[in-house]
């Protein structure tokens, strides 16, 4: 479709997509096999491009697709969530709190556990893979525009926030919850001028490209945190640049308080603006009484294990409450917050999939989030024999992922998943017998036969009810895991 006819949708925003298509296949439509085979053609297509662990610091490509596409981007208000751990939890919790709110919204997270549509989710459904497939065809044209133009073409990342940008636009959303992808600065979904800006806990991980320090990891986070050239024309969106900022380390705080200050964003800080008041263990989850910028919340539920996940609803609140302009003595709807948080979900994060014995799987990652698993798993449950099943990526740091793991771990099952990025089988087993000893560490080369064998070494006592299996390693190692549980995506 040629730019002269682009079509406005409901914000008011010129599109070059056929908001008026034949068809918007609801998100609960049944996806059937050929739907499944024209995403995996388009995902093979896709895949031809450059990969999210490889980028080029520079958003003048997604810049110039947005200008191409109208600018979807601006079609929305936005809360922008960045950090190195919680990312995803938090953007789960903050839109289903937007949701009980009566707010249609948009959600980006990545990366995905099982399929593409994940990453994007209308309403708190994913995107179904005939909308995926149709948006992209539509904005293919404008992708290779920017292509010719540019010396690096656009990543299969840098794509993925066009399509959608352009799904929220088109739907349309009354907001959207956008979790940063790598980074902050540099990252294409930096693309928008956020109502409101999160920044989870900062943490060392991806250091061959944020830097190697944390005080340089935190400076390109903290690039999400902009002055605002134009926030959409919302009556509920803040009439102020927020930055919401969650508990951190003091070198990293520092350099978040400095860039809050040089772009005059106001600033709500875990600890002394908002926080967590006590959490308790409950049946399925927690109870919580949190305090957040505009009064308490008592007696809330969250579905959701672990004193780390009760930290990242408090965060989740107060981006909420800033977006709706709360504080001082003007508190949200607190039955409202209650339903909100009591629906959240966070696949493959300390996620049941089997009884008997209890398995979960988690994608924790790196040693944070290693160390926050381990704490929810000792706090939470009360296993005598827990069995590990890990399988790492080879980017990532394994020995201290190991080191964090290892005294909530009766034994376990080195494997390795299906990723190219994977670390091999037997070098990370030489790894895990370094820190657990040699008689704790177990080998199978393939995550079927890894479960299998833990399962029967978790019943390898007499007190069956206190054996458990834990896997975990990498998102990718718990999205084949969720796909062996037999679980839907997400």
């Amino acid at each position: 479709m040629p730019l002269g006819d682009a079509t406005l949708n409901e914000a008011g925003i010129s599109l070059p997509i056929d908001v008026n298509a034949e068809v918007h296949t609801p998100e609960s439509a049944e996806i059937t096999p050929e739907d499944l085979s024209e995403l995996a053609a388009v995902e093979a297509e896709l895949d031809t491009r450059w990969p999210e662990t490889k980028i080029d610091p520079t958003l003048e490509r997604v810049e110039l697709l947005m200008d191409l596409l109208g600018n979807p981007e601006r079609a929305f208000p936005v809360i922008h969530v960045a950090g190195t751990n919680g990312k995803t939890s938090v953007v789960r919790m903050i839109e289903s709190l937007l949701r009980a709110f009566h707010r249609r919204t948009g959600r980006t997270t990545s990366p995905h556990l099982q399929l593409v549509t994940e990453r994007i989710a209308i309403d708190g459904h994913a995107i179904h893979p005939r909308e995926y497939v149709r948006i992209w065809r539509e904005i293919k044209p404008y992708v290779e525009m920017v292509d010719a133009r540019s010396e690096v073409p656009m990543s299969k990342f840098e794509v993925l926030v066009a399509i959608a940008y352009a799904a929220f636009a088109d739907a349309p959303v009354d907001v959207a919850v956008v979790e940063v992808g790598l980074g902050g600065r540099w990252d294409a979904t930096n693309v928008v001028d956020a109502d409101v800006s999160v920044i989870m806990p900062i943490g060392m991980d991806h250091t061959d490209y944020l830097g190697d320090t944390i005080e340089e990891i935190a400076g390109e986070k903290a690039g999400i945190i902009k002055a605002r050239s134009g926030a959409a024309d919302d009556p509920i969106a803040p009439q102020e640049n927020i930055a919401v900022i969650a508990e951190q380390d003091p070198a990293a705080l520092e350099v978040l308080l400095r860039q809050a200050i040089q772009v005059d964003a106001a600033v709500a800080q875990a600890g002394a603006h908002f926080g967590v008041v006590s959490s308790t263990i409950a049946v399925g989850g927690q109870q919580l009484h949190l305090r957040g910028l505009g009064g308490d919340y008592e007696d809330i539920f969250l579905p959701l294990s672990g004193e780390h996940q009760a930290r990242n609803a408090a965060v989740a609140l107060a981006a909420v409450e800033a977006f709706f302009g709360a504080g001082g003595d003007r508190a949200l709807d607190r039955n409202t917050v209650k339903e909100g948080f009591a629906t959240v979900s966070s696949p493959g994060r300390l996620e049941r999939v089997r009884s008997s014995p209890t398995i979960f799987l988690d994608a924790a990652h790196n040693p944070a989030g290693a160390r926050s698993l381990g704490q929810a798993l000792e706090r939470d449950f009360e296993f005598t024999r827990l069995i590990g099943v890990l399988g790492i990526l080879g980017d990532k740091d394994a020995t201290g992922i190991l080191q964090e793991l290892e005294p909530h771990l009766s034994e376990v099952v080195i494997t390795q998943n299906t990723s190219p990025r994977a670390l091999d089988t037997y070098e990370l087993a030489e790894r895990a017998r370094d820190i657990f000893g040699e008689e704790r560490v177990h080998v199978a080369e393939q995550l079927p036969g890894a479960v299998e064998l833990a399962v029967e070494l978790a019943e390898d006592t007499d007190i069956q009810s206190g054996s458990g299996v834990i896997i975990t390693g990498s998102v990718v190692t718990a999205g084949e895991a969720r796909t062996l549980f037999g679980k839907d995506p997400a």
